[in-house]
């Protein structure tokens, strides 16, 4: 198991019960490594500098006694922004209606990349994508390599609504 996903399945149940949900953990570099870890809180409220700092702390303690890092590195926790990563399904439901892009595994339709709006997850489970070019595509979870939000007016104004900021 690689690092990221064993840190991230040892955060993630400590994260939940302090009302956190894990958005990604990634881990990088190898003369100075970086241990990310990207959370949201559970109940969509804006994240703090003191939500972080709870994080950091709460990861501080499992990682010590864990260990599954060999060596110094650096912790970085923050929130996964406006124009976030989707890494769950549940971020393709919850996310539907705006704009992203999406990178695949193997191609699809012989290529890679896609951008458009995300449809969400069809009956079949795959990640549904209207093309800005025209046409859908529907690709399998298992082919998905990474996606993010295209920061629109849209997500903005969605943005400001569900922090209770909006008109």
């Amino acid at each position: 198991m690689d690092v990221s996903r064993h840190v991230a399945e040892l955060i993630a149940p400590s994260l939940a019960d302090m009302g956190y949900e894990v958005v990604r953990v990634q881990f990088t570099g190898n003369v100075k490594k970086t241990l990310q870890i990207m959370a949201e809180r559970a109940d969509r409220a804006a994240m703090t500098v003191d939500d972080c700092a709870d994080i950091s702390r709460a990861v501080s303690a499992l990682l010590d006694v864990d260990d599954p890092i060999a060596g110094q590195y650096l912790l970085e926790v923050s929130s996964p922004g406006l124009d976030r990563p989707l890494t769950r399904k549940e971020d393709f439901a919850r996310f539907a209606g705006f704009e992203a892009k999406l990178e695949t595994v193997m191609p699809v339709d012989g290529r890679k990349r896609f951008k458009g709006k995300v449809l969400g997850l069809n009956d079949a489970g795959e990640i549904a994508l209207a093309l800005e070019e025209g046409g859908e595509i529907a690709v399998p979870f298992s082919n998905f390599a990474r996606a993010k939000l295209v920061l629109t007016d849209e997500l903005i104004k969605a943005a400001e609504k569900e922090q209770g900021q909006g008109s």
